[in-house]
């Protein structure tokens, strides 16, 4: 073969050698922390840069923050931004090329601008509490009233952590007294995964909660303690910040960062600085419905009582007017009773005269009716056995004729009936 031929070291040396001329002076970059690895005091980074609407990935390296310059850089950055340097980061790093023929490319980290990581963090976090406006979530779970009483609370927190322990303590004390009941789930809140892992823990607690309840929770609580500020973006993602908008059950978070929000804090019922913060606004809440139940108590009572006296006033005034109309009644009545007694005296004396009258005239006239009378004027009674006669057609074969001085026995020999031609 007529080509030159090179060893394999010969040719990485060469190539070495021309990347070192090429990039001998440092650059910045931007690029995403994909893992990261504390060796011996040297950190040992991988490097990314991922396709904007894909994420995937499109180029990639190791990089080395060397143990002689990574106290005081990582020092530096986490003092200006107050963040943990970790994986998932987006950087923006001072970086030159290095190339060693046994063990490959890299680069060498020389510096890290914590104004740029600060500000790709802010950004994300502007871009999805901005679509979650336009979109009318942001409000949602704010403008749910809060419960009057809360008896059930769905809670959500990493298992076992020191905030979730500060959280229990109140939070059992409150079981125990039959005040509340809490129910747990755990979920993930750091790393690539935790925004799924929270979804997840919610929709399977409710789901369980469905299963074992009639009524939904009053209150989810999504809690967690005091960690890294950075640890804060893994929280900040529109997928489970539309979720918890759309939730008809008020939402309490107390994420354990004084200063830092998410957009938890931005969309939640209401937000609390730390998870004992939070159980101690719901203790407050039960404690002040107690004493508004007390109060209205307290109301009512006294309001009944002012109804009662007004009522037995009324009562007494409405049973004095009552037994005055009765009295003047009762006096009417007799007044119309002596005067109807009166008048039926006075009618009954009239008709008692009346018939006084009457009855003389009936006794004169009776009297003068006298058969005796009658005889004497020349009258006579007939009789036929034995019986008053007043008609021819009664005569039987013998008659008696009673006079005022005697009577007239006779034998019917005929009879003339007389023709009335009237």
């Amino acid at each position: 073969m007529s080509e030159p031929q090179f060893s394999l070291s010969d040719y990485l040396s060469a190539v070495q050698e021309v990347i070192r001329l090429s990039f001998d002076e440092p650059v910045w970059v931007k690029a995403e922390i994909r893992n990261l690895n504390i060796k011996g005091g040297h950190y040992y980074l991988e490097l990314a840069e991922k396709e904007q609407d894909t994420d995937k990935i499109i180029a990639s390296c190791k990089a080395t923050i060397w143990k002689f310059n990574a106290t005081k850089m990582v020092l530096k950055f986490e003092r200006e931004s107050g963040i943990e340097l970790s994986k998932d980061l987006n950087v923006l790093i001072k970086i030159k090329a290095r190339f060693d023929p046994q063990y490959g490319f890299s680069v060498n980290i020389e510096d890290i601008d914590s104004s740029f990581t600060l500000g790709d963090i802010a950004k994300r976090y502007q871009q999805i509490l901005a679509r979650l406006s336009s979109e009318g979530l942001v409000q949602l779970n704010k403008e749910l009233p809060t419960p009057f009483d809360i008896e059930n609370v769905l809670v959500i927190a990493p298992e076992n952590a020191a905030g979730l322990g500060d959280f229990k303590k109140d939070a059992d004390a409150l079981h125990q007294a039959g005040v509340c009941h809490f129910v747990y789930h755990a979920a993930t809140f750091q790393g690539n995964t935790a925004a799924h892992s929270i979804m997840e823990s919610l929709s399977s607690g409710l789901r369980q909660w469905a299963k074992d309840y009639t009524l939904p929770p009053d209150l989810i609580v999504i809690i967690r303690g005091g960690g890294a500020v950075n640890d804060l973006a893994y929280l900040n993602d529109y997928d489970l910040a539309a979720l918890l908008c759309k939730r008809k059950v008020p939402i309490w978070v107390g994420i354990g960062h004084e200063k830092d929000r998410t957009i938890l804090d931005e969309i939640a019922h209401r937000s609390f600085d730390t998870p004992s913060k939070v159980i101690a606004g719901i203790r407050n809440l039960i404690a002040e419905r107690s004493q508004d139940v007390v109060n209205h108590l307290q109301t009512i009572k006294l309001l009944s009582q002012h109804q009662i006296t007004a009522y037995q006033s009324q009562n007494d005034r409405l049973m004095s007017v009552i037994k005055s109309q009765a009295e003047n009644q009762i006096s009417a009545s007799n007044l119309h009773l002596q005067v109807a007694k009166s008048t039926l005296q006075y009618f009954a004396k009239q008709q008692i005269k009346t018939a006084s009258t009457q009855i003389e005239a009936l006794m004169r006239e009776t009297l003068l009716q006298n058969p005796k009378h009658v005889l004497a004027k020349g009258y006579a009674i007939v009789r036929s056995e034995n019986k008053a006669i007043r008609s021819v057609q009664q005569v039987g074969s013998s008659i008696a004729v009673e006079m005022h001085d005697g009577y007239i026995h006779a034998n019917v020999s005929h009879i003339k009936e007389v023709i009335d031609h009237e």
